[in-house]
């Protein structure tokens, strides 16, 4: 059963720096066999940063709320469902919460082998 997120939960995710989850990302997916590149992939799709911009993001040590503030969601991120780190995503009400849970969900689809035009939700 899924659990709704308090306010302290999405404080603590808000203030969260990306900078300490992104080593977490990459050997996520690299200990799975998937590449850095893909990883790239994924967060560009979802975010709209590329690989430049993720990076000077890292640099500044932003954390999660300011990282989606600056972020171009994709208009199809809606489409990610499921439960992840014990939230059903789409019934998160913070969107800074909700916006993690979706890269977080992205990170581990990506970790588990799915291929890569079901993890970017095309319209088809």
């Amino acid at each position: 059963m899924a659990t709704q997120a308090t306010p302290e939960h999405n404080e603590r995710v808000a203030k969260m720096k990306f900078s300490s989850v992104w080593p977490h990302y990459v050997n996520k997916v690299e200990k799975k066999g998937r590449t850095i590149e893909e990883l790239y992939e994924v967060i560009e799709w979802l975010t709209g940063f590329d690989q430049v911009k993720l990076h000077q993001l890292i640099d500044e040590e932003v954390n999660f709320k300011t990282f989606f503030e600056r972020a171009n969601l994709h208009p199809n991120a809606h489409m990610i469902k499921g439960l992840i780190c014990g939230y059903r995503i789409e019934e998160l009400e913070n969107e800074t919460t909700r916006n993690c849970r979706y890269m977080d969900k992205l990170v581990e689809e990506l970790a588990r082998g799915r291929k890569m035009d079901k993890i970017l939700r095309s319209d088809d």
